[in-house]
């Protein structure tokens, strides 16, 4: 393979486009033996140009979501019908699992522009306004729940766990490569980079952000770390949020039960969210993992997809947390900013 250069990309377009294919070749290249197999150094030629793209971007030299769900689509024809750039093994359940959490993402985006209407609307004490971004917010979550649950009819679980997810582990808190990866004529001490993660979707940290739902201990710390791992404007815009005044508190002092009402269906459409979340990582990891140690335990058979999960990863996210307790936590976390309501 030729050593490239990125001096040569045009823009920003560009850039995002050889980062996610550079970060597809590499997750292939680091996993394609499976877990026993993985290596320790990525060759200069991939290295070098993914790390020189990576500081252009402010991204790790790693696949993110913002490459998995946000940059991998394109349209298939002029109606708008949607198909992946790059995807990995495991065919139409591959296709499918990043093509729903694009829509998912996409779902999103009316209630990102109303959070940032919601602000301008407290400031300036027009409360019509902030209740009806706040439906919107509402309305745009509600989506999004709608569209994660086209993961269970979309994505075969036992193909995800078996094939896909080992594609989308890092080289941190991962057991299969304690040491993280050498980055061969960039770094000779290895790197360790978390794997891609619905962590990493900034729109969730936005709506957290917005709501006053604020994460602690080790939740919290893996939350703040995920931020690296997203474009800077992204962190930007949520350190924004964050830093306004907060709507919570303009909610209680309101002693409006109209708007109160409306934040609170904000907060309970996110709790959905967070427990439809739950669901899915049941079905796709929980549950498969269940069977793949029972088959492992039988010895029954060594052909099975599932068997080729990996099996360090088996109560692990791809981002590295323990996936079950951390969803718990962010989920309990968020139903507490309710307001009561004023009498």
């Amino acid at each position: 393979m030729p050593l490239l250069d990125t001096k040569y990309l045009n823009g920003y377009k560009e850039q995002r486009l050889a980062h996610l294919a550079l970060s597809f070749i590499t997750m292939g290249y680091v996993w394609q033996e499976g877990e026993q197999g993985s290596i320790k150094a990525l060759p200069q030629n991939l290295a070098i140009p993914f790390w020189n793209v990576s500081q252009c971007l402010g991204l790790p030299a790693i696949l993110v979501h913002g490459d998995s769900a946000l940059a991998n689509w394109k349209k298939k024809d002029p109606n708008g019908n949607l198909d992946v750039i790059f995807s990995f093994p495991g065919e139409d359940s591959a296709k499918g699992f990043f093509l729903v959490t694009l829509l998912v993402e996409m779902a999103a985006v009316p209630g990102i522009k109303a959070a940032v209407t919601s602000i301008n609307a407290m400031i300036q004490k027009d409360d019509t306004k902030l209740h009806q971004a706040l439906q919107d917010i509402a309305d745009s979550i509600e989506c999004m729940v709608t569209a994660l649950k086209m993961m269970q009819g979309n994505v075969d679980p036992q193909v995800f766990y078996g094939v896909i997810r080992i594609f989308l582990s890092g080289w941190r808190d991962n057991p299969s490569m304690p040491d993280g990866l050498v980055y061969e004529g960039v770094h000779e001490v290895p790197k360790q980079f978390s794997g891609g993660s619905a962590a990493q979707s900034s729109v969730l940290h936005c709506f957290d952000a917005l709501l006053g739902v604020s994460h602690s201990g080790e939740s919290g710390n893996f939350l703040n770390r995920m931020q690296d791992y997203m474009p800077p404007s992204h962190r930007q815009l949520i350190q924004d949020i964050a830093s306004s005044p907060s709507l919570q508190q303009y909610i209680v002092d309101s002693r409006k039960p109209k708007l109160q009402e409306a934040f609170n269906n904000c907060v309970s459409q996110l709790v959905k969210l967070r427990n439809q979340h739950i669901i899915i990582v049941t079905n796709f990891i929980l549950v498969p993992a269940a069977k793949a140690r029972d088959i492992r335990k039988k010895a029954t058979s060594n052909d099975n997809i599932l068997l080729k999960a990996p099996s360090a990863l088996e109560e692990r996210g791809t981002g590295g947390s323990g996936i079950m307790s951390f969803l718990k936590s962010v989920r309990d976390t968020t139903k507490v900013v309710c307001v009561p309501s004023a009498h």
